[in-house]
């Protein structure tokens, strides 16, 4: 059972909402009345932003460097595992409306190299949809899979649904897979191999998520692009260096006792693996990265990725307003260094989907603030009353901190293109190698969704917002990864 302050039902803290509140009200009035000043800061913050992120990209360059192939330490051979000594195995699969894709995952399920008598797969529906349930009825289902439909109830999310599910386990392990998953076939293996050889304090094995459908359109390259740079590198890196991992929604392969300890998912946040990787992290379990891959389907068109992709910025707002209520306890739990690594890659990430937009809004007004300054006495002297004094050398702050701001959006964008670029090869998608230098675009539209979960933290916290699954060309995996 999760216990109820680590849940994201109740909300943002009192201090956090008074915090939030106060900034907001400084910014809007600062906008008012010095807007220039406003703006520059406003790209100073964006700055500090980039600035953050930047050493988990060269953390996970390092790392990409460094490494044969991304994945945990060297393991048993897992074929040498025989079926007596291979322990049971739980499987959680999350539907709603995923009636077209049911079959195939069905499919994928049967692929698995693991005994039948050894596995315990739980199909979780709800209870009002029909479609899906008609399709499971309409397949001969093997023994070991089990349809379970989820009680009517709030919240209508996957969280709630897991947390229904993870009660009718029978397993010593459990994997988390999704409706679209195509799993390679000995990933079982490998992460019992995996926690044989880790110690009892390794809770979980986040697998590396990829994409089959990269040649549906620009979104699903960029899609590619990103899953490549997250779990071939990113992950792996920040599991090495043993700081908090962010999980997947999908392929985390966890110890149940590890499951227990922490409570399990938090039904009331979009993003529960994110914040159970954290929780994780604060009760002392280590995550790995396990050097097997699943397939997934990225979406095709803006409307889904921006749905989904807010879904997924309002989850993190959540799970950083969730960890940061007592800052205090979360210094204690995880030590400083650990903390501070929480930091980078949460609040890190969330500053700049939301500050990005404003570092061009300052270089834009720092270019154009001639223009606006008409040639009369008055606007001289105002302009000059609003320009800060010069510094040495003749820069004014203003000219300091837009040298500054370019130069970070700069490396910014150098250090992620040359990260995409490293993992991209190392998986053969060379051809993708091109596309890695529109990401910056990408983030562009990644601010809008984060502003756009900022308005559902507001005013529908709880909202799942559906991916459709089923639409896309899928592609057999070409190579081993």
């Amino acid at each position: 059972m999760l216990d109820p302050r680590h849940s994201a039902r109740s909300g943002a803290a009192p201090w956090q909402l008074a915090a939030g509140s106060a900034l907001v009200a400084v910014v809007a009035f600062a906008l008012i009345a010095a807007p220039g000043a406003t703006v520059i800061g406003l790209a100073v913050a964006s700055c500090m932003a980039f600035a953050a992120l930047l050493p988990i990209r060269l953390l996970a360059i390092r790392h990409c460097l460094r490494s044969a192939a991304p994945g945990p330490s060297p393991a048993p051979d897992p074929a040498a595992l025989a079926a007596a000594d291979l322990p049971r195995y739980s499987i959680l699969v999350a539907l709603y409306d995923e009636a077209v894709v049911v079959p195939q995952l069905v499919a994928n399920l049967k692929a698995l190299d693991y005994p039948a008598d050894g596995l315990n797969v739980l199909l979780l529906i709800e209870a009002d949809d029909a479609a899906t349930a008609a399709a499971l009825a309409a397949l001969n289902l093997p023994a070991h899979m089990t349809i379970v439909t989820v009680p009517p109830g709030l919240p209508r999310t996957k969280p709630r649904a897991l947390v229904h599910g993870l009660a009718l386990t029978t397993g010593d392990y459990v994997v988390v897979y999704d409706a679209e998953d195509r799993p390679e076939p000995d990933q079982l293996r490998l992460a019992v191999a995996a926690f044989a050889a880790g110690g009892e304090r390794l809770g979980c094995l986040q697998a590396r998520l990829n994409i089959d459908n990269r040649d549906d359109g620009l979104i699903a390259r960029q899609f590619t692009i990103e899953y490549t740079a997250l779990f071939d590198a990113i992950v792996p890196a920040l599991a090495a260096a043993g700081a908090p991992v962010p999980l997947g929604g999908t392929s985390n392969h966890f110890r149940r006792a590890a499951l227990d300890d922490t409570g399990g998912w938090d039904p009331w946040n979009v993003t529960e693996d994110a914040d159970l990787g954290f929780r994780l992290a604060r009760m002392g379990w280590r995550v790995e990265a396990l050097n097997s891959t699943t397939w997934e389907e990225a979406p095709v068109g803006l409307s889904a990725w921006l749905a989904q992709r807010t879904r997924w910025q309002k989850g993190w707002m959540q799970t950083w307003l969730v960890h940061m209520r007592t800052p205090s306890a979360l210094w204690r739990e995880l030590g400083p260094w650990r903390f501070v690594w929480l930091q980078l890659v949460l609040g890190g990430g969330l500053l700049a989907a939301l500050a990005h937009p404003w570092l061009y809004v300052g270089l834009v007004w720092r270019a154009t603030a001639t223009d606006r300054v008409a040639p009369s006495t008055s606007a001289h002297a105002l302009a000059d009353a609003a320009t800060p004094p010069a510094m040495a050398g003749g820069m004014s702050v203003a000219e300091i901190v837009t040298v500054i701001a370019v130069l970070t959006l700069v490396v910014s964008v150098i250090s992620s293109v040359v990260l995409a670029r490293l993992t991209l090869q190392r998986r053969g998608f060379t051809a993708l190698r091109s596309h890695a230098l529109l990401m910056p675009v990408t983030w562009l539209f990644i601010s809008v969704a984060a502003y756009r979960a900022l308005f559902e933290l507001w005013r529908r916290p709880f909202h799942w917002a559906k991916t459709r699954h089923g639409l896309t060309s899928r592609r057999e995996p070409d190579r081993r990864s």
